[in-house]
């Protein structure tokens, strides 16, 4: 059997409404190439590996940025890309960050409009809740022994179908804090989206995950004040009719975050992003972790592994209030069942 006839019947026996979120092969992948001084024209390869020089700086160096955006079909049978001029942006930022060649804005989109097409039958139905997966790379491909950034670079789109990030999805799980473990420097590379900055966090992610939590709740690498990043996820608390988000310069800058806060003050919430003292964790009535993999990852506790204490929010068995409108309310944009008067999804034509 072929490479893709085995995906075919891969893809009549998909479960879609338990697909989990794991690696799957698709059809195609688009590829673009950096050489000379300049970014050449989009390629479309059917490949699942690539061929890069033992020198490449990406394996040496960690020069090497990715993003993670969805596109989702709707009820009228439409594919909706969401807001993935954001992620163009952020990937220039990173770009920026550690030096590798800027990818523009219009060939990242370009990019990702080509792969969804191209994989078109593996974007789940409507009524799965499942969505595809869309995973943008650059990597410097270009040989250094030097520690200098590379002088060719590759970028690549390849996309699959996923259900949650976590598997118990839309449901309250629980998270850790570890004051031994930083996910990033203070002035370093945490407002990147760089691998870097997961494999720093990979090993006290296993150990949560082994203690029972989903993930871990950083403090500020400085000086175990504030709080951070939460795992792959930004961090949101709510209290007195008030979104609160931390804001420091080490923590990635969550799309999905920004367009929660724009809906937040839709919905009459007041929105604060600034410091979050550690001692706020006993204030709050609600607390999410959000990204694009989860939307919203409600939290029904929070465990000081340090000092043996428990923050505990709702009734534990379902997401608060506010964090299921809000959660609602951006799926219902990004799957089509309300209008996006925010200019956050384009149809693919």
């Amino acid at each position: 059997m072929s490479n893709k006839q085995d995906v075919k019947a891969k893809m009549e026996n998909l479960d879609w409404k338990n697909l989990g979120f794991g690696y799957r092969d698709a059809d195609f992948n688009v590829r673009c190439y950096y050489r000379n001084g300049e970014w050449g024209e989009l390629e479309v390869s059917t490949s699942n590996t690539i061929n890069i020089h033992m020198s490449a700086t990406a394996l040496h160096y960690g020069q090497e940025a990715f993003e993670g955006l969805k596109a989702f079909k709707g009820k009228d049978g439409s594919i909706r890309i969401f807001r993935m001029d954001e992620n163009a942006k952020r990937m220039q930022s990173s770009s920026d960050g550690i030096l590798m060649a800027k990818l523009p804005v219009e060939k990242f989109t370009e990019a990702v409009r080509l792969a969804v097409k191209k994989n078109e039958r593996f974007v789940p139905p409507y009524d799965s809740g499942a969505a595809l997966y869309i995973r943008p790379l650059l990597i410097g491909s270009g040989p250094q022994i030097g520690v200098k950034p590379a002088d060719e670079y590759l970028f690549m789109v390849f996309v699959m179908p996923v259900g949650p990030y976590f598997p118990e999805g839309f449901k309250p799980t629980n998270l850790v804090i570890y004051r031994e473990y930083d996910r990033a420097a203070p002035q370093g590379t945490g407002k990147y989206k760089v691998g870097g900055n997961y494999a720093a966090s990979m090993y006290e992610g296993k150990k949560a995950k082994q203690e029972g939590f989903s993930a871990v709740l950083y403090l500020d690498s400085k000086e175990k004040k504030y709080l951070d990043e939460c795992g792959p996820a930004n961090f949101f608390g709510i209290k007195n009719n008030t979104y609160i988000t931390p804001e420091s310069d080490s923590i990635l800058p969550s799309i999905t975050n920004k367009s929660l806060i724009v809906l937040a003050e839709e919905m009459g919430l007041k929105v604060e992003r600034r410091k979050v003292p550690y001692e706020e964790l006993a204030e709050f009535e609600e607390v999410g972790a959000c990204g694009t993999a989860a939307v919203i990852s409600p939290i029904k506790g929070v465990y000081d592994a340090d000092n043996d204490k428990w923050f505990k929010y709702g009734n534990q068995e379902e997401a608060g209030e506010w964090s299921t409108k809000l959660y609602n309310k951006l799926r219902a944009i990004q799957y089509g069942d309300e209008p996006d008067t925010y200019g956050w999804v384009e149809v693919v034509e």
